[in-house]
């Protein structure tokens, strides 16, 4: 009979235990659209909030994932979960599709944790029909 081994906790690569990895912040900025009033933010925080998947299920997002506005035009969602960046923009697009409004707004990364809400250059786009 072979001995047996008792099974430790899992480690990490180095022999070191497995850290719990820091939340995650992501900042979603609207306050352009909102300030123009076509852009409804109760909305789109429920929309969030419904959709979001974790482990599998939507609208349950317990205490891994939360939703807050701390700044009026901004919205932040911290996980303590792995969460991807490109799953938030992938639902905002979703929202501004659901709502009639991805055809005037884009989602535009402007720093690492952030993206903003803006508009397509309309103006521009009108120049060039003229010619």
């Amino acid at each position: 009979m072979a001995p047996t081994v008792a099974k430790s906790a899992k480690k990490s690569v180095g022999g070191k235990p497995a850290a719990k990895a820091a939340p995650q912040k992501y900042i979603v900025d609207y306050s352009g659209p909102a300030n123009d009033k076509i852009f409804d933010a109760a909305a789109y925080e429920k929309f969030l909030i419904d959709h979001i998947k974790v482990e599998g299920k939507t609208g349950q997002l317990g205490e891994d994932i939360k939703i807050s506005t701390d700044v009026p035009g901004q919205l932040a969602v911290t996980s303590s979960i792995p969460f991807s960046k490109r799953y938030l923009k992938y639902l905002t697009k979703r929202f501004l599709k659901k709502n009639l409004m991805r055809e005037w707004l884009r989602v535009v990364a402007t720093s690492k944790n952030t993206y903003t809400l803006r508009f397509f250059n309309v103006a521009f786009d009108d120049a060039e029909k003229d010619e």
